[in-house]
């Protein structure tokens, strides 16, 4: 992770861009999803975000971003042990598999980013248990991003809601600020102890994303040098929304209107509304 130190506290004009940025994101990866199915290539699903992007005038943030070497897609699409960094290509999606899809976009110089995962088909008690705890964890962060609570309230949070229920989250990658940079200060874990930590203020904007594992936390990098497993190669889920802290509480950037009908086959409208 390229990390811009120091927190960057955003004007009311600044969030106004981020937000649109933001409902750019939820589009580009409400058309991912809706092409995502048994058979189709991971490439197809990427290249449906590329075309929602570039239909709204945004940069996608992920392409060309610096690691082992540049990144070379749009979005990240991680399958079932695969927890982050996914590299979209010819790989077919299958029933039954859980797939992550991760998209970011630079729009008038600020960025969104925001991620989600899906279950193809019919899938095991165990893998929509394992969505649902990670939903719940991403919106029990949420709610503790409120002004003067600290970064350990909302790492505490997601990390109670997970291992509560027999899963666990990921050591090595966090959540982190997000502004007219990718990766910005600070860095939100998702684990760590109420009370302790940065204090929250008006104009943070922090992209939170709990990255969940059904077995045990440790993961490992895969030959691509991008795509984080799961090191014992049990599933794995992920979801992200960028979030502003406000005087009146958490503000989701990258949801959808709530009035925009997101269509029956979507199974997380509440997901993109920014709700439960």
């Amino acid at each position: 992770m390229n990390l811009r130190r120091g927190i960057e506290l955003k004007s009311n004009s600044e969030l106004a861009i981020m937000r649109e940025a933001g409902k750019i994101n939820a589009l580009a990866l409400l058309a991912a999803v809706s092409v995502a199915d048994a058979g189709v290539p991971t490439a197809d699903i990427d290249a449906a975000a590329a075309e929602v992007l570039h239909k709204h005038g945004a940069k996608p943030a992920f392409l060309g971003y610096p690691g082992p070497y540049p990144y070379p897609a749009v979005t990240n699409i991680s399958i079932n042990d695969e927890l982050v960094h996914g590299i979209p290509g010819k790989r077919r999606i299958k029933q039954g598999d859980l797939v992550s899809i991760d998209c970011g976009n630079v729009f008038e110089g600020f960025v969104a980013d925001s991620a989600l995962t899906i279950g193809i088909g019919e899938i095991s008690t165990e893998a929509q248990k394992l969505m649902d705890v990670t939903l719940d964890s991403l919106f029990a962060g949420i709610e503790k991003m409120v002004p003067e609570n600290k970064s350990g309230d909302v790492s505490s949070a997601i990390q109670t809601m997970v291992e509560k229920h027999g899963f666990n989250v990921v050591r090595e990658y966090t959540g982190h600020g997000v502004g007219r940079h990718m990766h910005e200060d600070p860095q939100i874990p998702n684990y760590g102890v109420a009370g302790k930590g940065v204090h929250l203020r008006v104009g943070m904007t922090i992209a939170l994303e709990p990255m969940v594992l059904s077995g045990n936390p440790e993961t490992k990098i895969k030959d691509d040098q991008w795509t984080v497993a799961s090191m014992d190669g049990k599933l794995t889920a992920h979801y992200e929304h960028s979030i502003a802290i406000t005087p009146e509480g958490p503000k989701v950037l990258t949801a959808l209107d709530h009035n925009l009908d997101l269509g029956s086959t979507f199974r997380y409208n509440n997901y993109f509304a920014g709700k439960r």
